[in-house]
């Protein structure tokens, strides 16, 4: 079975995810399939826009291949520099493409889902969409231009989805600016079909379809948020948390104690320098150095194998404390790669 389709229905390019048994986690052989798709309907002027989609099963997108990550970065890393340098091509290539690209983010979309939905001109929501970035919690941070997204969140509730994983449904994504429309999951193939006859009336078509989607629960807490996760410093951001005598700091600090302190200041330092950035192309050179380095650190391998592979949910973080991780540890992740390693665009 072909992990990605790639077809050409009237107009359209059709891009589905086709790995249902993984949730679509993405593979290099599917970002390779989904950037030459993309190369060769740039060129073709009978192509006037792109759906991405996945073709059955409960989620968009899980993510990327985190155990082949893990694995490779237990050994030379090799596999997992080039499984991120393609990825982070093919994010490079729906930001910068030049024709309207349309993400149907139904069901989970979290990791590298966020990576190939995010780019799109126009990204659709569902009553079915949870979309997170849970990198936190096994070593990793939010990459595949997470530190460009979360970081233009209003207030510091980009901090908050990067530090504790948490879940956003549809209609948050949507009063949030990630989503663009909020369709319910019912009327999806209609409107695919619609899309697929006349995709220059792509925006008209979404528009249409658009229905008023629930209050946004994530709202209710924007002062607490902003408050509370007002610093860039990860000590802080738990000092603050720990001073609230509230119910909802309480259990943010609980969430935070399970995640990878390692991983919590590296997306904080993240968030922080991608908000200056004025060019897409420099996020994903600073993730990728940043990427290529965490794979081969402790607390990624040993977050794999607590969450994914033993799935014992006991990861041995190290060091295990935010004071443990030095500002030189996180300078050194954060240097930038030599001319000849460092990230290129396709």
């Amino acid at each position: 079975m072909t992990d990605v389709l790639t077809l050409t229905e009237g107009a359209v390019l059709r891009i589905r995810l086709n790995r249902p048994k993984a949730i679509h986690a993405l593979n290099t052989g599917m970002c390779v399939g989904m950037l030459d798709a993309l190369n060769a309907a740039e060129g073709d002027p009978a192509i006037e826009a792109v759906m991405i989609d996945h073709a059955e099963g409960r989620g968009f997108c899980a993510g990327g291949d985190i155990r082949m990550i893990a694995e490779s970065g237990a050994a030379d890393g090799s596999a997992a520099r080039d499984f991120f340098h393609i990825e982070y091509q093919l994010n490079h290539r729906l930001f910068t493409y030049p024709k309207p690209i349309v993400a149907f983010m139904d069901g989970i979309t979290m990791g590298g889902g966020v990576g190939i939905s995010q780019p799109a001109r126009f990204r659709v929501a569902t009553e079915n969409t949870k979309f997170a970035m849970p990198e936190t919690g096994i070593g990793l941070f939010p990459d595949v231009g997470g530190g460009w997204y979360l970081s233009r969140l209003p207030g510091r509730i980009g901090q908050y989805v990067a530090l504790t994983g948490y879940r956003l449904d549809g209609a948050e994504c949507l009063a949030l600016g990630l989503a663009t429309h909020f369709v319910p999951a019912a009327a999806l193939d209609a409107v695919k079909a619609a899309i697929g006859a006349t995709p220059q009336a792509l925006a008209a078509i979404l528009d249409d379809a658009s229905t008023v989607a629930a209050s946004a629960a994530i709202l209710a807490h924007r002062a607490d948020i902003d408050r509370l996760f007002a610093s860039d410093r990860l000590e802080n951001v738990l000092a603050a948390l720990a001073a609230d005598p509230g119910e909802w700091a309480a259990a943010q600090r609980a969430t935070l104690s399970a995640k990878s302190p390692q991983a919590m200041k590296v997306s904080l330092r993240l968030l922080a320098e991608a908000s200056a950035m004025t060019d897409f192309a420099d996020e994903m050179r600073q993730e990728y150095a940043v990427a290529t380095r965490v794979a081969q650190r402790h607390d990624f391998i040993e977050g794999v194998r607590a969450l994914i592979v033993d799935k014992d949910n006991a990861p041995r973080w190290n060091p295990a404390t935010p004071e443990g991780v030095s500002d030189a540890t996180i300078d050194a992740i954060f240097a930038p790669l030599p001319a000849h390693e460092a990230w290129t665009p396709a």
